[in-house]
Parts: structure tokens; C-alpha cells; sequence
């Protein structure tokens, strides 16, 4: 009996994987050592039992193991990203709040995707502003001292992937590379502002990421309606993870003057739409519900990003800046 059928035989029992174990199961599958089927297994015992913070920490080891990852960073960089998969078909809001960030001077490693379960993905915004999909670990350096924004297109950094990308496919559902995807950033941000479409998963993710080396700050995010992004439509959860502290919080948009909405507020009708709205907000304008939802999302982006800002004044700056727009329609160094 090989290894992953001991690992396939423990999961029966509906026993967790101890970090050794799930690393070893994870080193398998992302250098294409498992059949399809023994994968499709492993992926789906993992999910009836119920994931762990120590198999998604082990996960995310083997899947940077096996990663482009970006040489040479040093200071502040923050990612703005979901697991998406909420169904919304929304506006894309962490994209939108990741060009404002780059545009205050803050270093953006933005890693994305197309679309999940908004109309339009930061792929698709990216390339409809006329920024590159870097391929290359180097040029992404460039990029990012180029103009404080880097968009790291993931299938181009995470080619191990490919070993699980058909068998993810046809299973059809979620697994634990849902959770990863938002943790695989090779720039390896120093801060994170991270949305879930369902609270139960934060304080795993919050726990993965209390232990990342390197992590000074983040925010799992979940907003009202079940959005993975902070919103308008009411009070949204958060759990804040600070040098290997976690705490939770309620953060409720009328603490800070914005107007409740509701969930079709803030969808978006196709991908067009979508990325004229992408603009409109950019620009200042649009819809207020959402430039209220990026006015929260980039708020707490702030509130992490600056040990001394308290979250009232970061929603202050965050609403001043959403209203004036970037500040010559796009990102300059």
C-alpha cells in the first residue's frame, strides 16, 4: 500500500491529518505523484470530515513550495483578495480597493483570478485598464517599484496546480483549494485583507495565518448578505490577526454615516456593466452603494496597514479618497 492509500485509509476513520501527513499528501498531489482518482479521494475525505487549520497550513507550505515565488521584496505590501464562490455576482470590489491603496502609495501585491462569483474578476479588470498579467517573478518586481501595484495572475505563478486543476473541475464543489487560493500569494504580503463568503471559515484562515512568518497584519472580512467582502447591507463580521494575535469584531457601516443597502445594490447585470462601474468608481463616481462598499473594505485596508490609525479615522480617510477618485485616473509610481 503506497502512501497516499495509508493517508486515503486514515481519512475513513474520519480522523484529522497531522501536519506531516497532510504535507506529504499535498507534496503528491501537486507534482502529479496520484492518479486522478486517489486525488478526487483525498480532496473529498478531506472535506466530509471537515478541514483543519493544520491541513490548510500544510497545504499552503507544499503549494509555496512548489510556487514562482517574487525575489527581492522588502517593506509594507498588502493583498486584497477573497475566496469569492458567494454567488453575488457583484461588483468587484477588492480590485477596486487595491488600485486606491497602490494610489495613496501603499505597495499593492495584488493575486488574482478571472471571475468566481463576481460578473467580472480582477484578471478581467486588470487587463481592461490596460495593466499587464505579469508572467515573469522579476517583471513583477518591476512592476510593483514601477508603480506601488503589481496584478500576480495566479495560473502563471502556481504551475503545480496544474496536477489538481482537472480533478477540481470535474468534482464540482468545494475543496480545500478554495481556502488556499487567497493564502498562495508569492509576493508574500505583509498584510492581507482577505473576504469569506461564509464566517465558519475565518477562524481557520485566521489561524493559518497567525502563523505565517512574515505576516504582520490582516483582516478576514465577511459582509452582510453574504457577501466575502465587507458591505453596506448591514453589520459585517471581521477577525483581525495581528503578529500572531487574533481578535473578533463587529464592524457596522452605520457607525460611520453610510446608508444600508440591499444585495442588488451592489450586482452588476454582466461583465460590461461591470467594468464600467469598475471606472465610474475609479473615477469618483458610480453608485454610492458601492463606493460605500470599497469606502469600508478600504477602511480597514487602512486600519491594518497603519499600527497608530484608529478604524474611525481610516473609514474618514478611506471615504475622503473613494470620493475624490484616483488621483490622475490611474496608477503612477
Amino acid at each position: 500500500m503506497n502512501t497516499i492509500s495509508h493517508i486515503l485509509e486514515h481519512l475513513t476513520t474520519g480522523a484529522d491529518l497531522s501536519t506531516p501527513q497532510a504535507k506529504e499528501a499535498f507534496d503528491l498531489l501537486l507534482t502529479g505523484e496520484v492518479s486522478p482518482v486517489q486525488a478526487g479521494a483525498f480532496l473529498m475525505g478531506l472535506r466530509a470530515k471537515g478541514e483543519t487549520a493544520a491541513e490548510l497550513s500544510a497545504a499552503v507550505d507544499a503549494a509555496l513550495g512548489q510556487a514562482r515565488l517574487i525575489p527581492g521584496l522588502s517593506g509594507k505590501r498588502i493583498d486584497t483578495c477573497g475566496t469569492g464562490g458567494d454567488g453575488q455576482h457583484s461588483f468587484n470590489c477588492s480590485t477596486a480597493v487595491s488600485f486606491f491603496l497602490a494610489d495613496l502609495g501603499y505597495q499593492v501585491v495584488k493575486h488574482g483570478n478571472r471571475a468566481v462569483s463576481s460578473k467580472c474578476g480582477s484578471a478581467d479588470v486588470v487587463e481592461d485598464l490596460g495593466y499587464p498579467l505579469v508572467t515573469d517573478p522579476e517583471a513583477a518586481r518591476d512592476e510593483l517599484a514601477k508603480r506601488n501595484f503589481v496584478f500576480l495572475f495566479a495560473p502563471h505563478f502556481h504551475p503545480a496546480f496544474r496536477h489538481v486543476g482537472p480533478v477540481r473541475q470535474q468534482l464540482g464543489v468545494r475543496t480545500i483549494f478554495n481556502l488556499m487560493g487567497p493564502l498562495l500569494n508569492p509576493a508574500m504580503p505583509t498584510h492581507h485583507i482577505l473576504g469569506v463568503p461564509d464566517f465558519r471559515f475565518a477562524p481557520m484562515i485566521a489561524q493559518v495565518l497567525a502563523g505565517r512568518k512574515g505576516l504582520e497584519r490582516a483582516a478576514i472580512v465577511h459582509g452582510a448578505g453574504g457577501f466575502d467582502e465587507l458591505t453596506p447591507c448591514g453589520p459585517g463580521q471581521v477577525i483581525f490577526v495581528e503578529r500572531g494575535t487574533i481578535r473578533e469584531a463587529v464592524i457596522d457601516p452605520a457607525d460611520f454615516g453610510l446608508a444600508t443597502c440591499v444585495p442588488r445594490d451592489l450586482a452588476c447585470a454582466g461583465k460590461e456593466e461591470a467594468l464600467k462601474l469598475q471606472r465610474q468608481v475609479l473615477a469618483g463616481q458610480g453608485p454610492k452603494s458601492l463606493r460605500d462598499m470599497v469606502t469600508l473594505n478600504l477602511g480597514v485596508a487602512l486600519h491594518i496597514l497603519e499600527d497608530d490609525l484608529p478604524l474611525d479615522l481610516a473609514m474618514e480617510m478611506a471615504q475622503a479618497k473613494v470620493e475624490q477618485g484616483l488621483s490622475k485616473g490611474e496608477i503612477h509610481a
